[in-house]
């Protein structure tokens, strides 16, 4: 398959729609995260159906002292790999093409979700996200658009927009790829040194270290759960010789710090060691929200959160985060 390339909205409306059409926004450097997202968006368009990738690095996304000029641009690459993941074109428009007249004066507002976060560590940031996904979606125009919930934000941002402003377009997050080391796989990744690298990946450390101390008080509460502490059960158990388990369950599952504390407690504790190597990392938030509204949970909360990480490691920011599931007496998701 060769994948057109196309510069302006008039190329694009000049195509020929049969199926749905399924879009794919990126900010360029393109690496396998983005081919599963291409591949995700061909499954869902179907062979009738059309497969389009932006190319757009938005400057309205880049604060001060950001890295809008020395972001990665490699359009050719950017093009093979699209066509080898399966798109139909690469809709890649000028800064003019998107905003012409300059910087547009009306935008679209983050709201409170907005400031949270990486909202607080980048004012403005997500307004200018909103406002450029909000332009792209008028300009392609899709009936789906499929985003990587490595930027757990941003994706709850932009499904909140398509609600809260009647966008007729179906949103869909396709899972964080990783390196078989961890880490997660980011355009800013080809930034770190190997030393960098080796710091960098105590942010999916941490995640990892949350995610599995939960798991482990949500396995020791479903046991405590299914074996009643009372003295006629547990007598029966000790035939088989499970009555000290299922004390061990009970009293772990009762007296060991558990829920969001704990899932908090084991991520700080790979961050903060990570604090102390060479070079070290320098925490800028580690969260476990609400993915509704991005606010804390209490120690009560049940249901979905995510735990979120964002970190430095020389001069390269990188975020990360993992989906969890509490109060459902099983290990996270």
């Amino acid at each position: 398959m060769t994948a057109a390339l196309l510069s302006t909205a008039d190329e694009l409306h000049a195509r020929v729609r049969h199926g749905r059409r399924a879009v794919v926004m990126t900010m360029g450097a393109l690496h396998e995260g983005h081919a599963t997202l291409i591949r995700t968006a061909r499954e869902i368009a179907g062979p009738d159906g059309e497969v389009v990738v932006t190319v757009f690095v938005n400057p309205l996304q880049f604060g001060a002292g950001e890295d809008l000029d020395r972001y990665p641009r490699t359009l050719d690459a950017d093009l093979k790999l699209a066509e080898q993941s399966g798109a139909d074109a690469v809709f890649a428009p000028s800064v003019d093409e998107v905003y012409p007249g300059g910087e547009p004066q009306v935008r679209i507002s983050a709201g409170p979700m907005g400031e949270r976060l990486e909202g607080a560590s980048r004012p403005g940031h997500f307004d200018g996200v909103l406002t450029v996904v909000a332009k792209l979606l008028h300009l392609t125009r899709p009936d789906v658009a499929l985003f990587g919930q490595k930027d757990a934000q941003q994706l709850a941002l932009i499904r909140r927009m398509v609600r809260d402003l009647n966008f007729g377009v179906e949103i869909v997050a396709v899972p964080t790829v990783r390196e078989d080391d961890g880490l997660a796989l980011s355009s800013r990744n080809r930034y770190l040194s190997p030393q960098e690298r080796r710091t960098a990946l105590a942010l999916s450390q941490a995640l990892f270290a949350g995610r599995d101390r939960h798991a482990a008080q949500e396995a020791l509460r479903a046991r405590a759960r299914v074996v009643p502490a009372t003295r006629a059960r547990a007598e029966a158990l000790s035939a088989i010789g499970e009555s000290r388990a299922a004390a061990d369950a009970h009293a772990v599952a009762k007296a060991a710090p558990g829920g969001p504390a704990a899932v908090r407690a084991a991520a700080r504790q790979v961050l903060d060691e990570a604090a102390r190597l060479d070079p070290p990392l320098q925490l800028d938030y580690l969260a476990l929200v609400d993915p509704s509204d991005f606010t804390e949970i209490g120690d009560d909360f049940t249901g979905e959160a995510v735990l979120a990480v964002a970190a430095r490691v020389g001069t390269t920011r990188l975020i990360d985060n993992l989906p969890l599931t509490f109060g459902t007496f099983g290990a996270a998701s």
